[in-house]
């Protein structure tokens, strides 16, 4: 039986995967921010005090909460093979091809003998200092002497808390995903071990993408409307053509209940870089949206071919109609569309850069946001909503909110 069932984005949470963000954060400068995707630098202590308010929240509320950082360990506790495996590939894909620092940070990885601590310290990034002189026998390498002490030879990677990206929970699967930016790619490399070793999820998942395939998908452009239709959005960061290939896969799955992927198109900004970044599902019959991607958002439906037995055939067509009538027509109920901000055009577009559209449902009618959005919040309060608010002064400066931050793994059916 496996160990992921999410058939909708709200039903009630009972088990979702975390990141506590950690002393990757310290690694990022004012020189670094554009290549590793952030706008400004997070002050550590608070934001990871106002992950605990997160965490505490989902636990509050019934949800089972689970870190990235301790599976990751449990996968390495399982074989020491393992473990040497992932230390190997970890330096190939943080770029490190110098045959001594090959072998340098492999012995450097390998003196953590506690899996948990090896696992923080890959996630955090190595500077050259951290390697020691005598080893590096620095006055015999060109690279040590034009080198800086602090040169990372491993990047950090400061994106990990937004769990919501790296893999998608779809149904009974998941898609490992290929990420947009070298920099988070490598962020999958945890995800591929969980998902291939550790005992609770060891061949009892099928993936339904994979991160060597050569198109880009991320989490947050996926959202689970039911069993049987997808939503995944056309974005800064996922592709049309990885979005053909996710639904070739999840239609050649016979156990696999999913008939139907929406494609929506949405504008490619910097601030609607995911779907879930500018419409997210909140109630059986709400969903909460931008106001901006309205006039140029574009809907295709896609169902399988005349062709089953075929890799190929898909049936594609737009569907030219008001979001509005689509999800009625696709969800089989009336719809409410509540616009981020109440439609205010400057309180939207500013809501909206701090994530107000950003919402993670845990059960119908109850979603958690920022306390920062504040128009925003007393609209869905309106609405019937039940708000949870949580600080996110210094969480949102990496653009994401309580859904980007959360991956879940279990919903009730």
């Amino acid at each position: 039986m496996s160990r992921i069932n999410v058939t909708s984005e709200i039903k009630p949470l009972k088990k979702v995967l975390v990141h506590r963000p950690g002393k990757e954060l310290l690694n990022l400068t004012p020189d670094t921010l554009g290549r590793l995707l952030f706008d400004d630098i997070p002050y550590l202590p608070d934001a990871q005090k106002e992950h605990d308010e997160f965490v505490h929240i989902l636990r509050e509320n019934g949800v089972e909460v689970v870190y990235l950082e301790d599976l990751m360990a449990e996968t390495l506790n399982q074989d020491e093979r393992i473990r040497e495996k992932f230390i190997r590939q970890f330096i190939y894909e943080a770029g490190i091809r110098t045959p001594k620092y090959k072998n340098l940070v492999f012995d450097y990885l390998n003196s953590y003998r506690d899996n948990k601590e090896l696992v923080l310290k890959t996630m955090e990034g190595i500077q050259i200092f951290e390697i020691d002189r005598q080893k590096r026998n620095v006055e015999k390498s060109l690279v040590d002497l034009v080198s800086e002490e602090s040169d990372f030879l491993a990047e950090p990677m400061p994106n990990l808390y937004f769990t919501r990206d790296n893999f998608a929970s779809i149904g009974n699967g998941i898609s490992l995903n290929k990420m947009f930016s070298e920099t988070r790619n490598r962020e999958t490399i945890y995800a591929e071990y969980i998902f291939n070793y550790h005992p609770d999820y060891k061949n009892q998942v099928p993936k339904y993408y994979d991160r060597y395939l050569p198109h880009h998908i991320e989490g947050g452009d996926v959202l689970n409307l039911n069993e049987h239709v997808l939503a995944v959005g056309i974005s800064q960061r996922t592709t049309a053509a990885a979005i053909d290939q996710l639904a070739k896969n999840l239609f050649k799955d016979p156990e696999c209940r999913i008939d139907t992927v929406l494609a929506f198109n949405i504008p490619v900004s910097r601030a609607f870089m995911h779907l879930d970044t500018v419409f997210t599902q909140i109630d059986y019959d709400k969903f909460t949206y931008h106001p901006g991607i309205m006039e140029t958002l574009q809907v295709f439906e896609i169902t399988e071919g005349d062709i089953p037995e075929s890799d190929e055939d898909l049936n594609v067509r737009e569907i030219n109609d008001s979001l509005e009538n689509i999800l009625e027509r696709y969800l089989g109920r009336d719809i409410t569309l509540v616009p981020c901000a109440g439609a205010d055009k400057v309180a939207s577009e500013r809501e909206q850069w701090n994530d107000a559209s950003n919402t993670l449902c845990i059960a119908p009618g109850v979603v958690i946001v920022y306390d920062r959005n504040e128009v925003t919040n007393q609209t869905l309060r309106e609405k019937g909503l039940k708000v949870l608010e949580l600080h996110g002064a210094e969480l949102s400066r990496g653009r994401g909110g309580p859904r980007c931050m959360s991956m879940p793994l279990e919903r009730e059916d």
